[in-house]
């Protein structure tokens, strides 16, 4: 073999065994995929139903993000407690690993929060953890 082919194949080879395995790496995926917020505030079921629901599920479902998270805040939160087929789908993205987290404080101004709790969802302060998702490499996304 000349000496141009055997260097060629020499690259070839330490790319295949050392960079492509780094490439497929989980550390690389995670830094490829940054990390969802969604804000729910509205109090429309239909903006649940086909926009804010619908995008989560599907972004988890499809690992378009490292992690989805789903924030029910204002009336968003009075709202999925007064609707069984939203609590149904809330349900159904939990066990699918989207993390729901709710506003203590308009939970608790919407009398809701032990309804929430008794969902499954976290119902705590949010503005600091908020800010701190905002500041980092969250991305977010607002209903």
């Amino acid at each position: 073999m000349t000496t141009k082919v055997t260097r060629k194949l020499f690259v070839m080879t330490f790319l295949l065994v050392f960079c492509l395995p780094a490439l497929s790496s989980p550390d690389r995926e995670t830094k490829d995929r940054p990390k969802l917020l969604v804000v729910w505030t509205s109090g429309e079921r239909e903006v649940a139903l086909k926009v804010v629901f619908m995008y989560s599920a599907y972004a988890n479902q499809n690992r378009w993000w490292h992690k989805v998270r789903l924030l029910v805040w204002g009336p968003s939160a009075k709202l999925l407690t007064e609707d069984q087929e939203l609590q149904d789908y809330v349900q159904k993205m939990m066990a699918a690993g989207v993390e729901v987290i709710a506003c203590e404080r308009s939970a608790n101004s919407y009398r809701v929060s032990e309804k929430l709790k008794e969902m499954g969802i976290q119902v705590i302060n949010v503005e600091k953890r908020f800010t701190t998702m905002l500041k980092s490499d969250w991305k977010t996304l607002t209903f």
